[in-house]
């Protein structure tokens, strides 16, 4: 598995993670998949800006353009109660669940963080009834605050919220 930017050429997988209701089950439906061309647009200028990391991922045996994406993970600042936080949050494909993909990627992500210094501590909200995602943040060693309410893609959902600071990742 190896991450990279998200590109234009994306915009196919984005509609597969979020226009698929299997998908979206616990982030409120799916989205309209005539939304994902801008939606790419805005995270490719958001992760060339390095304002947001936003990086699809991809498995190792695929090589090039032509490469397989099974999923995507995403490092981002913005207000949360009148606090800048820092949010993480990813999606796996269904065909490429249950092979760690998820957690080898939130993990890089959360290690590229710790190198860059400059995220400080990392905040994730999976639905609360997203078992797998609540499953990578307690095997990683994030800590458990409290439940929520959150908004998605102006979806109010029921979360987790879950914080670490990138210093204390277990090795």
């Amino acid at each position: 598995m190896r991450l990279r930017d998200v590109r234009l050429s994306d915009v196919d997988a984005y509609v597969r993670m979020r226009c698929d209701p299997v998908m979206m089950a616990d982030l409120g439906g799916p989205l309209l998949p005539e939304d994902m061309p801008e939606k790419v647009r805005r995270d490719v200028r958001n992760a060339a800006s390095g304002t947001q990391w936003i990086k699809m991922i991809v498995l190792d045996e695929d090589e090039g353009d032509a490469a397989v994406s099974a999923g995507t993970v995403a490092l981002w600042s913005h207000e949360e109660d009148g606090e800048r936080i820092t949010e993480i949050g990813w999606m796996v494909l269904p065909e490429f669940q249950g092979r760690g993909l998820g957690k080898g990627a939130v993990r890089a992500v959360l290690e590229l963080a710790r190198s860059d210094g400059r995220w400080g501590p990392v905040h994730a909200f999976p639905a609360a009834s997203n078992a797998p995602s609540n499953g990578i943040c307690r095997s990683l060693g994030f800590r458990l605050l409290h439940e929520q309410d959150v908004t998605f893609a102006d979806r109010v959902l029921h979360a987790n919220h879950w914080v670490l600071e990138p210093r204390s990742l277990p090795s």
